[in-house]
């Protein structure tokens, strides 16, 4: 049996869901059951079509609700529920479907921006620090977005900071598609 690792993917960079996209990409070629999950991301991507089409499961939002900081109170609350929504569609994922653990297993569970669901206020510290620390030996877990807290550093077996230099959309140039999104 394999030993599942915590990876992070962080920084202020293009390339961390990317870079999450990649190792699902590869899990699923070799007939490992992924599950990618994105927070506070509700807009169609072309990764989503491309990973659905290769079997990798998505849960994300389905409410288009903008940026964190755009938001008032009321959309705020909506948004904090779906995001707590789709972290109980993770938990119940982890729980065995049967008996059987070598039939519907998960082998790697992506949380893509889950970093900034937890510094925006939208998940609680303590519920995705649960998850970390009780997640199967054997699970492969992946996080990405910004600013992690000193305990996951501490937690992770691989973290990758990928460091914005320069970006287009400095020079007011919008994500493409294809490209960005």
């Amino acid at each position: 049996m394999m030993h599942g690792l915590i990876h992070l993917y962080i920084g202020d960079g293009k390339g961390k869901t990317t870079a999450a996209v990649g190792l699902s990409v590869r899990a699923a070629g070799r007939d490992k059951q992924v599950l990618f999950a994105q927070f506070l991301k509700s807009s169609p991507t072309g990764e989503l079509r491309s990973l659905e089409k290769l079997g990798v499961r998505v849960i994300r939002s389905t409410l288009v609700l903008g940026f964190t900081h755009q938001m008032d109170e009321e959309t705020k609350a909506r948004c904090k529920a779906e995001q707590a929504q789709i972290f109980r569609g993770i938990r119940a994922a982890l729980v065995p479907e049967t008996r059987d653990t070598t039939i519907n297993k998960l082998a790697l569970v992506v949380l893509d921006e889950v970093l900034d669901a937890l510094t925006t206020g939208m998940l609680a510290e303590e519920e995705l620090r649960s998850l970390v620390e009780t997640k199967p030996p054997e699970l492969e877990l992946v996080l990405t977005g910004r600013n992690p807290p000193a305990w996951l550093l501490d937690a992770a077996d691989y973290v990758s900071e990928i460091r914005k230099l320069k970006h287009p959309y400095d020079r007011g140039i919008p994500a493409r598609i294809g490209i960005e999104c």
